[in-house]
């Protein structure tokens, strides 16, 4: 068994018994809607995540490396005076230097998003309950996991039902 899936009819059920959930101690649990829902996140015990620091970190990356192969190139590998100007002329440099500190905290960013949320991910147990092809229609559903501390079958299932659930489904794994 992968947990057991509660359905909902509404949104504001789901963040209710979200609320709930995460105050009767549950931690290992995730939510399905088929929208956005305002709160939802900090219900769940969603924290801030890393990707600003890893963004930041690709930029930083990209900006020096930018720099630091336009001063290998013009002042070790191909030294050519041009007008006079000093080797490394840093005003000319400052056009790729941005570029790359873009692209590179773009890329990073990406590469983060794809490995923080475990993607790709074809498969995941949830896809086994009958009913939950709804969750991109007109469904609400709340997951509670297996390896959560708290979790007892029988008291879960109890819990979910007590929290306004329409029915409660075990995941199969």
């Amino acid at each position: 068994m992968y947990g057991l899936m509660a359905e909902f009819d509404t949104a504001e059920q789901l963040l209710s018994a979200s609320r709930r959930a995460h105050a009767a101690g549950f931690r290992r649990m995730d939510a399905y809607a088929p929208f956005p829902i305002e709160g939802l996140g900090e219900a769940l015990g969603f924290h801030t995540n890393a990707i600003p620091l890893i963004g930041l970190t690709g930029g930083v990356v990209g900006a020096l490396t930018g720099f630091g192969f336009q001063s290998w190139v013009h002042a070790f590998a191909l030294p050519i005076n041009v007008g006079g100007r000093p080797l490394i002329s840093w005003p000319s440099f400052v056009p790729v230097t941005f570029e790359l500190a873009v692209l590179f905290a773009a890329l990073s960013m990406l590469a983060g998003l794809f490995i923080l949320n475990g993607h790709p991910q074809p498969y995941h147990p949830v896809f086994n309950v009958a009913g939950f092809a709804r969750a991109t229609r007109d469904r609400f559903f709340l997951c509670i996991q297996r390896d959560d501390p708290l979790f007892d079958p029988a008291r879960t299932a109890a819990f979910l039902h007590e929290v306004g659930a329409r029915e409660v489904s075990d995941v199969p794994e």
